[in-house]
Parts: structure tokens; sequence; C-alpha cells
């Protein structure tokens, strides 16, 4: 069954899921929309879009586009998921959903009054490797989970116009890269009982470098860190209580990962074409096919259950967008 995609922005995300979509059975490279029509023509030519539109409306408007995949920076998610939804699209809507709780809930009322499939393009999720890691875990392979460290950094400094730096596009470590860690705390611990958090801000008023510490009522804790003036290993370790699993670097798309357990470590190898994007695109048309409205593997309760934690730590480090 095919499936006619639509990307909404043509920056370095959609170009980076768009070189993807082609791994995917059954995909369409329908058409593209940007706020220019330039900037869609290109983007069409260099990627194999059959389509391009000049505004959000027209893309959303589309009759020959199934679902819609937004790559707008942050602070523009809302509106243009909105656009796409009222349309009456399915949408898969870049990481984080939107800057707040309430704005990402409203996407999903609208979504649930149209009768539209919604999901949020937490990628990692998605990822065959994270899938295997979360079976070993669920089957009990290391014991009951104690503690989860990981963590995200990028190199900088960034420019005070970059967008990481910008408080109107949602910029700072936290959205961009702190969504990671905390998601991945929640796949195998849940929503924490305690969130404490501290910042280092950028003179813009964003968060350059935090630190977060989840504790959980079974005893668990998480410890996480994001920084855009830092680049960590980027990797993520889950200890239990008989052994730990740990992923080197690019815990987010990981290629492989190693379980030690007493003085066994083994080595878990899984590779694969392309950048990991094909397999959110795939999981969307799996749902689309099967008729469902939400993805069991990024379910609407955990994107806002993942957004009411971001709301809690901003406050908590004094950043407002």
């Amino acid at each position: 069954m095919t499936t006619r995609w639509g990307i909404l922005s043509t920056g370095g995300i959609a170009a980076s899921f768009a070189s993807d979509l082609p791994l995917v059975e059954g995909a369409e490279l329908a058409a593209v929309g940007s706020r220019t029509q330039a900037s869609a023509d290109a983007f069409a030519e260099r990627h194999g879009f059959a389509r391009a539109h000049g505004s959000w409306a027209d893309l959303a408007a589309d009759p020959e586009v199934d679902v819609v995949y937004v790559a707008t920076p942050h602070a523009q998610h809302e509106a243009a998921a909105l656009e796409c939804l009222r349309a009456g699209k399915a949408v898969l809507c870049e990481k984080p959903m939107t800057l707040d709780l309430a704005s990402s809930a409203l996407l999903v009322q609208e979504a649930r009054a149209h009768g539209a499939f919604l999901m949020e393009a937490m990628w990692m999720r998605c990822n065959p490797v994270i899938l295997e890691i979360a079976q070993l875990v669920e089957d009990g392979h290391i014991g009951r989970v104690k503690a989860i460290h990981a963590d995200f950094g990028l190199q900088g400094p960034f420019e005070p116009t970059h967008r990481l730096r910008a408080p109107e596009l949602g910029g700072g470590a936290l959205l961009d890269l702190g969504v990671y860690p905390i998601h991945f705390a929640h796949l195998f611990l849940g929503a924490p009982a305690s969130v404490q958090s501290w910042a280092q801000l950028t003179p813009e008023g964003v968060d350059e470098t935090t630190g977060l510490l989840f504790g959980y009522d079974n005893g668990a804790v998480a410890a996480l860190t994001c920084s855009i003036d830092g680049p960590s290993r980027n990797g993520a370790t889950i200890t239990g209580e008989t052994g730990r699993i740990e992923i080197a670097d690019s815990f987010w798309a990981p290629r492989g990962f190693t379980v030690t357990r007493g003085d066994r470590t083994e080595d878990h190898k899984r590779d694969y074409d392309g950048l990991g994007y094909r397999f959110e695109a795939a999981e969307v048309q799996r749902c689309l096919d099967a008729g469902l409205l939400e993805s069991p593997l990024v379910p609407i309760g955990t994107t806002l259950e993942v957004m009411t934690l971001l709301d809690m730590v901003r406050e908590q480090i004094g950043v407002a967008y």
C-alpha cells in the first residue's frame, strides 16, 4: 500500500528525513511545502518530490498527500501541525511536539476532532536497536532497572544569532537535546515521582548546559545531562540488579550496544541502511495501514508526559519562551 508523503519545511532535518524516505517500502515522495516557492522548488528537485508548494496551506490542501512530516523549528510546530490537522492530514511532528504542554494538548485535541493520525517524531523510540534493548530489559535480562544515565552534548560555542540560542525559536539545550535523554529514561522507567534540575543559561536566557535528576517510586534514579557548549560522549547506560546495557555513542540512533553481566560482556552490532529516520516513517505507514490514530511505539500519552517534564524543568531552571 502506498503512502503519499509531504514534508513541511526545507531545513536540515527535513533533508535528512527525505534522504531516508526512499528506503521505506510503499513511501511516495509526493510534495514539499515551504514559505517560499523557490525554497520548495529547490528542495523538491534535490530530493525527488513530485510537487512543490510555496505555502504551508497549499501543502495541507494537496489532495494527493496522505501524511505531512512537520520539520520546522520548535516554535513553529504548533501552527504548522494545526494547518495540516485541520485539513484532515495525518501528521508526524518533529520533536518536541511543541514548546509546552498546553500547545501539545491542543494538537492532540485537534487531531482527535478531525479523526487524524498524530505522532511525535521521536525516531529513537522506533529504532530497531532501541526496540531490541527494550525487549531485553522487559524480559529481565539485567534484572530490575535501578539507574539510567544518558547525555547529549554538542561542541560549542554557538554564535548569539544561532537558532540554538534564540528564545523566540525555542532555543537551548533542553528542547533540542535534552528531550532525548528524557524520552530514553521514560522508555524504561516511565514518569518520575521527583524532578530536580539545574542549568547554566546563556545571555539570551536559554539553557546552555542542564543537569536532571529523576527519582522514581520504585527506588530507581535517572541522571541526565544536555549541553550546547560541550561535546559529551552522547551515550547511555541502563543499570539493572544483575547487569547493565551500554550504548557507547549516539544513543538516540544506535547501531549496537553491549550487555555486561558479571565478568562477561557481549557486543551486539546491528547495522542498517540510512540515517535511522526510515523507521519512524515505516511506523507511521504501519499505523495508517492499520487504521490507527496514534502509534503504540510513540503514544500520545508518552508525548504529553514528556512535555509535562519539559515544562517542569524549564520552570525550575528559569527558561521561558
